[in-house]
């Protein structure tokens, strides 16, 4: 073996400890789908019971969301078991949680605090994700250094 296959890992790697870059993008991913999750029952609870312009609209919403929760929360379970192919659906999510959150600074009323808490959720999830420590704790290898 070659100095370089034989380098010390860093201590999270070593005493098998996940780092808490990665528990905290975990916590974001969970907290977002939990999030969707509720959102998308309160939508279709309201469709059913309340009396929305279009029933149909509302209930095919709040399934919609609440199917969609399944995304992030899938992404959270897997990077807190740190496997390697939960960075991608957790990565997706803050893409799409970004551009919603911005919208909703531009509606006004109580969408603009919500807006800013999104977006600010999903700006730092993406941080946390694309840090080194986060990628060597999920063993993801950059372009050209596969083994």
């Amino acid at each position: 073996m070659s100095s370089e296959q034989t380098s010390v890992p860093d201590t999270a790697e070593a005493d098998g400890t996940r780092p808490r870059r990665l528990t905290y993008a975990a916590m974001l991913a969970g907290l977002e789908g939990v999030a969707l999750f509720v959102g998308g029952l309160w939508v279709l609870v309201l469709g059913i019971a309340g009396a929305p312009d279009d029933r149909q609209q509302a209930v095919t919403l709040g399934i919609t969301l609440a199917v969609l929760a399944l995304l992030p929360l899938l992404a959270a379970r897997g990077l807190l078991l740190r496997r390697g192919w939960s960075r991608g659906p957790a990565v997706i999510t803050q893409l799409m949680a970004l551009p919603v959150g911005l919208n909703m600074l531009k509606s006004g009323g109580l969408a603009v605090p919500v807006g800013i808490v999104l977006a600010v959720v999903a700006v730092t999830a993406l941080v946390l994700l694309v840090n080194r420590e986060t990628t060597q704790a999920l063993n993801i290898k950059g372009p050209g250094r596969a083994e």
